[in-house]
Parts: C-alpha cells; sequence; structure tokens
C-alpha cells in the first residue's frame, strides 16, 4: 500500500510538473492569432488621409529585425529618431495607397505604444476621394504564412472593412 501511494504521489507530482511547464511554455511562445488593423480615414476639412497601422509589438519587432540592422526595441528605443526612420520605411514598402487611380506618398508622424502593440501615424495632405481607394498592404506577411491584415477605410463618413489573407495582399474600395 505504501508504494502504491508513492507511485501515486510521484505521478501526480510529475503531471502537475508537466502541466506547469506547459503553461509555462504556451504562456512564452504562443500566440493565439497574427494579425494588424490599418485605418485610413479622409479629414475632407482638411483634405488629408489620415492613416494608422496598429500591429502587435513582438511580432513587429520580429519583422524588423529580419530587415534591418541594429538593435530593434520599439517601447524602449536608443535612438528613438533611428527607430522612427525603420518604421517608416518599413511600412512606406509595405503599405501603399492609391486615390483614385494615383499612387499617394504618406508622411510619418510618429509612433506610440498601445496596449500589446505600437500604433504607428501617417498622414498624406492635399488630398481628396472622389470615388475609389486602393491599398496594397502586405505588413508582417514575410514574418508569419498566417498573418491578416484588416483594413478599414473612411471617406465622407462611410465606412467600409476588408480582410487580407496572406499572401492576398491588395484591395479596392468604392465609395
Amino acid at each position: 500500500m505504501k508504494i502504491y501511494k508513492m507511485l501515486l504521489c510521484a505521478g501526480l507530482l510529475y503531471c502537475i510538473g508537466m502541466l506547469t511547464t506547459s503553461f509555462t511554455t504556451v504562456k512564452k511562445s504562443y500566440h493565439p492569432f497574427y494579425v494588424s488593423v490599418t485605418r485610413i480615414d479622409e479629414n475632407s476639412k482638411e483634405k488629408i488621409l489620415e492613416v494608422s497601422c496598429k500591429i502587435f509589438t513582438d511580432d513587429f519587432e520580429k519583422t524588423l529585425r529580419m530587415h534591418y540592422k541594429g538593435h530593434i526595441d520599439l517601447l524602449n528605443p536608443p535612438d528613438r529618431s533611428a527607430m522612427n526612420n525603420v518604421i517608416s520605411d518599413y511600412i512606406e514598402n509595405h503599405l501603399k495607397i492609391s486615390v483614385d487611380g494615383n499612387p499617394v506618398k504618406m508622411q510619418f508622424v510618429g509612433y506610440e505604444k498601445d496596449e500589446e502593440g505600437v500604433e504607428c501615424y501617417f498622414q498624406v495632405n492635399r488630398i481628396s476621394v472622389n470615388k475609389t481607394v486602393d491599398v496594397f498592404n502586405d505588413l508582417l506577411f514575410e514574418y508569419k504564412p498566417e498573418q491578416t491584415n484588416i483594413v478599414h477605410v473612411t471617406v465622407k463618413g462611410k465606412r467600409k472593412s476588408r480582410q487580407l489573407v496572406n499572401p492576398n495582399a491588395k484591395i479596392s474600395f468604392d465609395f
């Protein structure tokens, strides 16, 4: 009977240890989904397109490390100006917008921490949308094949949303 109790206790301790290890491992390495959200809002009064991209910080840092040399730390950058350049360069190469068939040039405004992600801000000056907004968005597609990018576009108060699933990176919005 003593041997049975000892084996039972040892088995329980082993199971508890395995569960603890599993939960710790899951917490450290499991990422339930890979998604970014891009918003493009027309400010018709100011004739500006306001663009924001919300991206999970850890995924974004890993993607930036794939492309750029040097230390990448979005939350505590040693050189904020250099980090601004890296973010601006990456997003401008992976997010392209055309308005009524004409490509537009985004200007980087800045970025900030937002919960578990970073929110990156751009704007397009002296622009108004007559009919269409075309978007190419392959943010983080090279990092994870399961990456999905959600795009919201608001023009003249009307909002339309679509989802881009890797490798599909192009979408058109008609207003």
